[in-house]
């Protein structure tokens, strides 16, 4: 049980959240409403990372997924585990995001472009500092464009992570 109660889900916030989510609110999305403005901030913001980026889906849902493993949040791997199966995230690779930290991602689960996302995702979740090499890596594998919009769904998402652990929500 989440350490608040959440708000009504009432007003044009709510409804704007609704409308992104297809109609439901989640246990998030209630905790969010204790304050409309965070909670429409917070709804723009996942809206443009979850439906506007030029980032590949499955790439995005990789490194949400690995992120939501290494910060324990469970709630956070349970609402993105469908939609990463719905990308073509296949069921060794979902496993192998469980790793500790710092793993060496298998060559033959993960392309190159995913293995420097997911060792990015790893270097800004646990260390917050990106080691040159690491960059180096996510670099050679996207556009400036992708390297920004990846950096913005991990950032985004280690947010994401530590609201629903420190209130813990699921």
């Amino acid at each position: 049980m989440a350490r608040l109660q959440g708000a009504a889900g009432t007003g044009p916030v709510a409804d704007l959240i609704r409308q992104r989510r297809g109609g439901d609110l989640r246990p998030l999305d209630e905790l969010l409403l204790l304050s409309p403005p965070v909670a429409e901030g917070w709804s723009v913001l996942l809206g443009a990372i979850r439906g506007q980026l030029f980032l590949n889906a499955s790439t995005r849902e990789l490194v949400i997924l690995r992120i939501g493993a290494l910060n324990g949040a469970d709630y956070e791997w349970q609402a993105h585990e469908p939609v990463a199966r719905r990308c073509g995230v296949t069921e060794e690779q979902l496993s192998a995001l469980r790793q500790p930290p710092g793993a060496e991602f298998d060559a033959a689960l993960f392309s190159p472009g995913e293995r420097a996302a997911l060792a990015y995702a790893d270097a800004m979740t646990v260390d917050i500092k990106v080691p040159p090499e690491v960059f180096g890596r996510v670099a050679g594998q996207f556009s400036d464009r992708e390297v920004a919009e990846l950096t913005a769904v991990a950032a985004t998402y280690n947010m994401v992570s530590r609201f629903l652990v420190a209130l813990e929500i699921g």
